[in-house]
């Protein structure tokens, strides 16, 4: 898979993202900027959207940037790049609003959405059924689960079962989590050792140093860890087989149906302009694409 040379992070972004991903704070990040070129401003949808937001001209997202190529700090350590950066920046310029990502902790967004902390979430978060009960989700791309070792794969990992009486780093409240939990029983005498991490930059880490086995990742980001020239000396890919396809959805506390619908309304202009496909494209996602939006469809895949 090839990628497009801005998502290349020098060595100092590789390092500064594995270590400094795990004490992110509510801080509002820079985005790259200009990457809404293609989208138009649509006054109708912008007059749709919450009275608090068209006010304040913002949307809150909060987001992991420890996920390249979906979004991660580039080298000076506070710009977040990927393709979910730059999807914000277009949904910004159709709404005629900023929208701002917030780094956070990737196992309380949901929660702290729900409180008010956030207007919703940005984060190459796969739309579930137990997710549903704490917020709606606007679908935008498709993706199963991949196991990421470290390069050379000195344990021979080749699947999940391949997996047990390894040690398993993973980001805390991830599916990928649910994935290994649901694994154990086949692993009888000889369970799956589960460490999980505040970041997903945290468990990575766990796995270049020898300290963990392996850990799961979205196909796309683990295909890009063993493919970009700044990662693949440290990882490689178990096997290029994908468990569990399911839906990622930018999502929005229940009942705050106008913010939801403006964005899903957007996410569709982003579409049919062409837009979405190109940014695809651009970060090398494009075998992810959707043909149309969706609301809570996750779940009725059953991942």
């Amino acid at each position: 898979m090839n990628f497009p040379p801005v998502a290349r992070l020098t060595v100092a972004g590789v390092l500064l993202a594995l270590t400094a991903g795990g004490c992110a704070t509510a801080t509002p990040t820079t985005t790259a900027a200009g990457t809404g070129a293609g989208a138009v401003f649509d006054q109708n949808l912008h007059d749709k959207l919450p009275q608090r937001i068209q006010q304040g001209g913002v949307i809150r997202l909060a987001t992991d940037p420890s996920y390249a190529p979906m979004e991660s700090y580039a080298a000076d350590g506070q710009t977040v790049i990927g393709f979910e950066p730059d999807l914000a920046d277009a949904l910004g310029t159709v709404l005629g609003v900023r929208v701002t990502l917030i780094p956070a902790d990737f196992g309380t967004m949901l929660q702290e959405t729900k409180k008010g902390t956030f207007d919703g979430v940005l984060s190459s978060m796969t739309d579930t059924a137990p997710r549903e009960k704490l917020a709606d989700f606007i679908d935008y791309f498709s993706a199963g689960l991949a196991i990421v070792v470290q390069r050379g794969n000195p344990q021979g990992v080749t699947d999940l079962a391949g997996l047990c009486g390894q040690t398993v780093a993973l980001e805390k409240g991830t599916v990928q989590v649910d994935l290994v939990h649901r694994a154990q029983p086949a692993c009888g005498a000889h369970p799956i050792i589960v460490r999980t991490y505040k970041t997903n930059a945290d468990a990575l880490l766990q796995v270049r140093t020898g300290r963990a086995t392996a850990t799961l990742n979205d196909y796309p980001p683990a295909a890009y860890l063993a493919n970009d020239v700044r990662t693949r000396a440290y990882y490689q890919l178990a096997s290029t087989v994908q468990y569990e396809p399911g839906l990622f959805g930018l999502a929005v506390a229940k009942g705050n149906t106008e913010l939801r619908d403006a964005l899903h309304n957007a996410l569709d202009e982003i579409m049919k302009s062409g837009l979405y496909a190109e940014l695809l494209q651009r970060w090398g996602l494009s075998s992810g694409a959707l043909t149309a939006s969706s609301i809570n469809a996750g779940a009725v895949t059953g991942n």
